[in-house]
């Protein structure tokens, strides 16, 4: 079997960055937060965004800007230090201090406004890069039985409480 080629390293620019009253890093209670994504009028004109109020939600890739070098986690770690929880490995939960500070979310659309893209629960505080957006389509959720361990339920039962 041939080896693959070593990771490529990838250079990214952001579309746009959050507003929001969020300022620090808290795991819960992103379900009413309002934010507004301003993409960057260097690079884009409101066409960019046609059609797109025409979806009730959005993916939204963004970057955990201020998640410090020294704090990546590569290996196994308890999900928020919670020594009930058991060890998993970062791939095998959401953490914020991944290898590459990449967040995928998703959030409800409330309205579009020139460059301006007005959101409620995008869980990203203020200042944060957005990398790109995408509306939300049903077809790409999970086809057919979905599961998960008890510990990520009851993890994210406030995740999106108000």
């Amino acid at each position: 079997m041939e080896q693959p080629e070593p990771a490529a390293e990838i250079t990214l620019r952001a579309i746009g960055r959050v507003s929001c009253p969020r300022v620090e890093l808290v795991d819960d209670h992103w379900g009413n937060v309002p934010s507004v994504i301003h993409l960057d009028a260097e690079r884009f004109t409101p066409d960019a965004l046609t059609g797109l109020a025409d979806f009730s939600h959005l993916e939204v890739v963004y970057h955990f800007h201020r998640v410090p070098n020294a704090a990546i986690e590569t290996g196994a770690r308890r999900p928020r230090g919670n020594p009930n929880r058991p060890e998993v490995g970062i791939f095998a939960q959401r953490a914020k201090n991944r290898p590459n500070r990449l967040a995928v979310s998703r959030c409800s659309l409330e309205r579009v406004a020139g460059l301006n893209i007005h959101v409620r629960g995008l869980d990203a505080i203020d200042g944060t890069p957005i990398l790109d957006l995408k509306p939300y389509l049903r077809e790409f959720g999970p086809q057919g039985n979905l599961h998960q361990p008890t510990w990520s339920t009851e993890l994210m039962s406030d995740y999106y409480a108000d």
